[in-house]
């Protein structure tokens, strides 16, 4: 198969779709959250974070794996979805603080979101970019 020369908006259409997924949880009411004390403990909702962010920088990084766009410049987009992934989750903290009934802003959740988009440029800049799907190196 021949790498791709454009990235195209149809392959930001499962990203968006998470977004929109992300902004549907993030705006659930506090009292409609499961409970669980073990969880509580073992600060399980961070883990959550990481997951939720990171999956959603990688898949905004996707559309440009098998690409013809050179290796430097897909770094740069993956550093950048990083920074934005990280942004967002920001903002997400403040829309539960003023917007959501019984949630609350949390830096610590923000920087499990922000981990999550570290992760994900961590694993977008190996996988992403080896020889075989780059044709420039």
């Amino acid at each position: 198969m021949q790498p791709a020369k454009e990235v195209s908006f149809k392959k930001f259409i499962p990203a968006i779709i998470w977004l929109l997924v992300v902004l549907i949880l993030i705006m659930i009411p506090g009292k409609q959250l499961p409970e669980s004390e073990f969880l509580f403990e073992i600060d399980f909702d961070k883990f959550v974070h990481v997951g939720i962010f990171g999956l959603l920088a990688v898949l905004f990084s996707w559309p440009f794996y098998k690409t013809t766009i050179p290796k430097n410049k897909k770094i740069l987009y993956f550093i950048i979805i990083a920074v934005l992934t990280s942004a967002f989750g920001y903002s997400t903290e403040l829309m539960q603080k003023y917007w959501a009934q019984g949630r609350s802003y949390s830096v610590m959740d923000w920087l499990a979101d922000t981990g999550g988009a570290l992760g994900a440029f961590i694993f977008c800049r190996i996988f992403f970019t080896r020889r075989g799907t780059d044709t420039t190196k």
